[in-house]
């Protein structure tokens, strides 16, 4: 016998063996499949399925997952699961229940999900007491016959850690990506859009949020209770009510993003303190906050409620109605080192020519905190007696209440700012 022909049998007898192939008809057999086993499901549409051994789960171009309108699609109760390549569709919507999409329990640490289509109304993909996941490059809709509140998240992680969600496409769901008492995750490039808020962080900590896109949702990124987050290079655009917002945020570190064109949101009539903030503070304590563009928003950086002991100094704040909003009652310098801010509507001078203006910069002064508690006297904004107000407290420093000084504004946008440079870095291998 030819040996080159024996050794093409073995090969195939051996690939046969480790890879088993599913029908809808047949699919019940996958609670018999052997522990590390390649199961592939053919074309067709099955019912919901658990798993409840160690394997790899995929789908062939066709396969969709229907789970009738109750309960989950996609149960996973093994460790080192994985799963990928798969449409799932119509699971339950009752958020008490948790119904999801794909339910990732505790028991099914080191679960991998890839390159899976869900649209449906409850959870898309929730995940609780578990470790060591990879949930990347899924597409993950919700279901817009249901009011948005009654929808449930598209990746919800309740007590997880050393897990990474990357490159998920995430839309018309709740909120994109939820995490709650999940610690040492890291959240990469990930794209969510027409959402309430498309990352929201409680009481997590030690995370990474890194490269991330938000648009047209009603706050980009709601961080809240938690600390030493590392918020580096993510994007918001036309969002609103809020760009990035820390609420109760500590020792973390929020570098590099762009957030622009953040308005309120147009059903609200108007209220006070209803404008759109790209990035707003309450109670956040010890934070670097460095090197961040806010542009073209109603508010530029909103301060309050003891959000103090920040470094803030490299930002960018560029065409805002606003440009800052601080309430204190202790004045605060935003620079370091030497480098401050770059303020679009500065009117100092550089004669030095040294790259920082030779006088500091205030952005606001008592008639801006006139105007903040009195909006309606907005009226008089161009009035003399305005003018006059304003010209009396710059030449009588005794007159000024506390408030915000930058002592090195920068004359220029700082060269991390270029558009071209963004993105580059986040651009992953196993990206689509």
């Amino acid at each position: 016998m030819n040996k080159g022909w024996l050794l093409s049998l073995l090969l195939l007898t051996w690939s046969a063996v480790a890879e088993v192939r599913l029908t809808p008809a047949s699919v019940a057999g996958l609670a018999s499949v052997a522990a590390g086993e390649t199961v592939i499901l053919e074309p067709g549409v099955y019912p919901a399925l658990q798993v409840t051994q160690t394997l790899t789960l995929k789908g062939e171009a066709g396969a969709v997952i229907d789970a009738g309108g109750e309960g989950h699609g996609l149960y996973l109760a093994a460790p080192d699961v994985h799963v990928s390549d798969l449409a799932i569709r119509n699971w339950g919507a009752d958020l008490g229940a948790l119904d999801a999409g794909i339910f990732i329990s505790g028991q099914a640490s080191g679960a991998e999900v890839a390159r899976v289509q869900l649209q449906g109304p409850g959870f898309g993909i929730w995940a609780e007491s578990a470790q060591r996941l990879n949930i990347h490059h899924n597409d993950i809709e919700g279901d817009t016959s249901l009011r948005s509140q009654d929808r449930g998240n598209g990746i919800h992680l309740f007590d997880v850690g050393d897990s990474l969600v990357a490159g998920n496409r995430i839309s018309r769901v709740r909120d994109g990506i939820y995490i709650n008492y999940s610690h040492h995750n890291r959240l990469i490039g990930n794209r969510m859009s027409e959402l309430r808020y498309g990352i929201h962080y409680m009481y997590s900590n030690n995370n990474d949020v890194t490269g991330n896109h938000t648009r047209q949702t009603r706050t980009g990124y709601a961080l809240m209770q938690s600390r030493q987050l590392t918020v580096v290079n993510n994007t918001s655009e036309q969002d609103e009510n809020y760009g990035i917002l820390m609420n109760y945020i500590t020792y973390s570190r929020i570098t590099g993003n762009r957030v622009s064109e953040i308005r309120a949101n147009s059903r609200l009539i108007n209220p006070r303190g209803a404008e759109g903030k790209a990035m707003f503070a309450y109670q956040a304590v010890g934070n670097e906050i460095n090197d961040n563009w806010l542009a073209h928003s109603d508010l530029g950086l909103h301060m309050t409620a003891g959000s103090e002991q920040n470094h803030i100094y490299g930002n960018a704040l560029v065409g805002n109605r606003t440009q800052v909003r601080y309430v204190s009652n202790r004045p605060q310098e935003w620079s370091r080192d030497g480098r401050g801010n770059y303020w679009s509507d500065y009117l100092g001078w550089d004669l030095d020519q040294n790259g920082v203006g030779d006088i500091p910069h205030e952005p606001n002064d008592g008639m801006d905190r006139v105007l903040w508690q009195y909006p309606a006297a907005r009226w008089l904004l161009n009035a003399p007696v305005v003018s006059l107000l304003r010209w009396i407290q710059q030449q009588f420093p005794v007159f000024r209440g506390p408030g915000v000084t930058d002592s090195y504004p920068l004359m220029a946008l700082p060269n991390t700012m270029a558009e071209e440079k963004r993105d580059e870095h986040y651009s992953l291998a196993a990206g689509r």
